[in-house]
């Protein structure tokens, strides 16, 4: 993207944006959208899904700039549009196809963050790290079959790196709701993780 906008915050690329330039967008586009769809992946676990709900998310924001407040930071109302996108997306779907189970790997106790911080990567896993790939695969299974609302806000707090107030608001719930969500979320992780683990040890 042009060197002219490195040194531009968010909401200055809004404004240029919001007064017609459109290259302003395309690099708000190409700051963000590496962790928008790695979110929306995670979210989603359906490449098709991913794609369209991607599409939609900055579709609404190339639309919506003139509703935006350039005061408020722009990374939590991104998120925002592509979380309720992604739960639309979610209830027209109405999945039924169970999780196919993939390979599981030998694993012994791992704490919540030490399995959680193996997916935090968005690069591709060498061949020699099968191990490691095998693992993250399978947390991608238990995060994925979890209810919406847990997965959810897992992936936020986890991968995304959001603080209690961005997730109120991104979710449109207390920062009370938040925590205890969180902390329930955690606690089925940690118990689905070890049913799994049991379950491959037997």
């Amino acid at each position: 993207m042009e060197k002219i906008f490195d040194k531009e915050t968010d909401a200055d690329l809004l404004r240029r944006y919001a007064a017609g330039e459109e290259t302003a967008f395309r690099e708000l586009v190409a700051r963000y959208k590496n962790g928008l769809y790695a979110f929306l992946r995670r979210f989603l676990n359906n490449q098709e899904m991913v794609e369209d709900v991607f599409q939609e998310t900055f579709l609404q924001i190339f639309n919506s700039i003139d509703t935006f407040d350039t005061s408020r930071p722009l990374r939590p109302w991104l998120f925002t549009i592509a979380a309720n996108k992604a739960k639309d997306a979610l209830r027209k779907r109405q999945r039924t196809s169970a999780v196919r189970i993939g390979m599981m790997a030998d694993s012994g106790e791992m704490s919540f963050d030490e399995v959680v911080n193996t997916l935090t990567s968005d690069e591709v896993v060498p061949y020699d790290h099968l191990e490691r790939d095998e693992t993250s695969a399978k947390v991608k299974e238990v995060i994925t079959n979890m209810p919406d609302n847990l997965r959810e806000i897992l992936i936020l707090a986890y991968f995304n790196k959001f603080s209690y107030k961005q997730m109120a608001d991104i979710l449109s719930i207390p920062i009370g709701t938040v925590k205890s969500r969180l902390h329930t979320a955690v606690a089925r992780f940690s118990k689905d993780w070890k049913a799994t683990v049991r379950s491959k040890e037997q």
